[in-house]
């Protein structure tokens, strides 16, 4: 059976909550461990498949937002999800109040009454509605982006389409790819403001009926962050100002004299090479035939995975008109499958959000049978070393990809993962700010972000475009308005990544094989027990960041990038 003959059927919400209502009744009156552990089994089976629904139709919508059936489904979820989060905290607090704790923590680990204890303090019935306005609002800021039709030289171009143009050897494109894409972000800027403002409000709210000062409490236990705090981010943040920003300004820098600019402006960032940006050299078809060739010598592990992948058709990577932005990885759990989306656009972004994205699917494909929906993933931050670290496990078979522009493609690579973090914490900071002040005007948010671009992207310079000019770059990213907190994730995994980089070039086998454990062991320990596990550092241990930066530093200095 393949992706499309995968069966989708509405939940009858009502049904759901009556047999869900009669198992949790079996758990919490259950006369035996054994009992109660097999109610737990049942409700897992439960969850799973409505789920499974919800994830089909979030794929189904994704791949094509006009149509019309996927569009009132997914209308249908956003109003339902509220209610299955209902039943999900009810079941987390029998859970945690369970008379054979002790036994199902031998049986689960705690980490599952770590995530059910933290999921209980984001839910009461009270903020049904406020869920349901939030997903609305989601879905609509999702629709504004995915219906984006960019006239731009002759032709109609979604923001995808634009991006080949946007890094195009000619700087007169590039500023021309730039402008038409930030005068759409203008129009649309006065209702993105308006719905990201509502979302601030409608999370403030949430946060003050559950009875936090603001939404930051919240949003951290919504991340199920169990093992690290807004103080030790924010002194990870410092981290990253001290030791990183300074070497990305000098690659900047390094940048605009191998490409023969006195100074870059903001539509020269991405164009890093006077030769043009490395590129893969086929069509995403050609891509993929190399990656499943490539996954089949990487290891035995991967070659089963990917070869699951294509035989069930379970990667949408072609970009069309109406497809939404970004790229994901999600779980269709009734049929054990991954599912990849991505819009390829030409770019060596095709190369990296396919072997990111695949980081994810392997990682739960190895972790499916564990036996607990809670353990199928970790949290995000350890999701997010799973993928960035596929990015460098796969760097020796870059060259059925990029061919002769593949040392181009390693420094491209490694240097942008360096570059990206100080935009990573910026996200971050920009997000406690404003949860921290939710009655900033849309015009107080901008300098906001102003002021901290300034502070950690020194380099910026967007050479008098209004728009940006006055802190509105922020509104581009997708995770701002639909995922609240998931931003520092990205770059806490990319030290884990970097470490595994390092790793895989001293000693590739045993490299392989702790990357390879802490895929099958999914979710079953916090962040900071998986970067444990996997003998890795951890991102807040003291020197982390400055001992990278001086092992990339290094490695990057000994390039002669001038002959690219």
């Amino acid at each position: 059976m393949t992706f499309k003959e995968y069966q989708y059927n509405r939940p009858t919400i009502e049904t759901f909550k009556e047999n869900f209502e009669k198992l949790l009744h079996q758990f919490t009156h259950a006369t035996s461990f054994e009992e109660q552990n097999n109610a737990l089994a049942a409700i897992n089976d439960l969850r799973a498949e409505f789920e499974s629904m919800y994830n089909l139709c979030l794929i189904r919508h994704t791949i094509d937002t006009t149509d019309d059936f996927y569009e009132k489904e997914n209308a249908f979820f956003d109003n339902s999800m509220p209610h299955y989060q209902d039943l999900e905290a009810q079941y987390y607090k029998a859970l945690a109040a369970s008379k054979w704790r002790k036994q199902l923590e031998k049986q689960w680990g705690s980490q599952l009454f770590t995530i059910a204890e933290l999921t209980v303090k984001t839910f009461k019935p009270t903020i049904l509605e406020n869920l349901q306005e939030e997903n609305r609002l989601k879905s609509e800021f999702k629709k504004v982006k995915a219906a984006a039709k960019i006239n731009f030289r002759g032709e109609q171009l979604n923001l995808a389409a634009l991006v080949p143009y946007e890094v195009s050897s000619d700087r007169a494109t590039r500023k021309a790819a730039a402008d038409a894409k930030w005068q759409f972000f203008q129009e649309k800027g006065e209702q993105l403001d308006q719905i990201f403002d509502q979302l601030v409000k409608v999370r403030h709210q949430m946060a003050q009926k559950l009875g936090y000062n603001n939404f930051i409490e919240l949003g951290y236990a919504r991340m199920t962050r169990s093992d690290y705090t807004p103080e030790m981010v924010e002194n990870f943040r410092q981290q990253v100002q001290q030791y990183i920003v300074p070497y990305a300004t000098k690659l900047y820098q390094r940048q605009a004299k191998r490409i023969g600019l006195d100074s870059l402006k903001y539509y020269d960032n991405s164009f890093r090479f006077k030769t043009g940006n490395p590129s893969p050299k086929g069509s995403p078809e050609w891509i993929l035939a190399n990656a499943k060739e490539m996954y089949s010598e990487l290891s035995q592990e991967t070659r089963e995975f990917f070869d699951f992948m294509t035989e069930k058709e379970l990667l949408d990577v072609i970009n069309r008109q109406g497809k939404a932005t970004g790229g994901y990885c999600t779980f269709i759990s009734k049929y054990q499958s991954p599912f990849i989306f991505s819009n390829f656009n030409g770019t060596s972004h095709d190369i990296d959000v396919l072997t990111h994205e695949a980081g994810h699917a392997f990682q739960v494909f190895s972790s499916r049978d564990i036996g607990i929906n809670e353990y199928l993933w970790p949290t995000y931050e350890a999701c997010e070393i799973h993928s960035m670290s596929m990015e460098f496990f796969t760097w020796p078979w870059m060259e059925k990809f990029f061919k002769e522009d593949t040392d181009k493609y390693k420094f491209y690579h490694l240097s942008s993962g360096l570059m990206f973090i100080p935009y990573g914490v910026a996200v971050d900071e920009f997000q406690h700010r404003i949860y921290e002040n939710p009655h900033l005007t849309p015009l107080e948010r901008h300098g906001i972000w102003k002021e901290i671009e300034q502070k950690y992207m020194p380099h910026l310079d967007y050479d008098g475009n209004e728009y940006l000019e006055k802190g509105a770059f922020w509104q581009r990213q997708n995770h701002i308005f639909e995922t609240p907190f998931y931003y520092i994730d990205y770059t806490l995994a990319q030290v884990c990544a970097f470490q595994f980089w390092m790793r895989d070039q001293a000693n590739h086998k045993e490299a392989w094989v702790d990357y390879v454990k802490l895929c099958k062991t999914g979710g079953k320990y916090s962040f900071l027990k998986l970067v444990e596990l996997a003998n890795l550092r951890s991102p807040f241990e003291s020197g982390i960041v400055q001992d990278i930066v001086e092992v990339i530093k290094n490695w990057l200095d000994d390039i002669d990038d001038s002959s690219f």
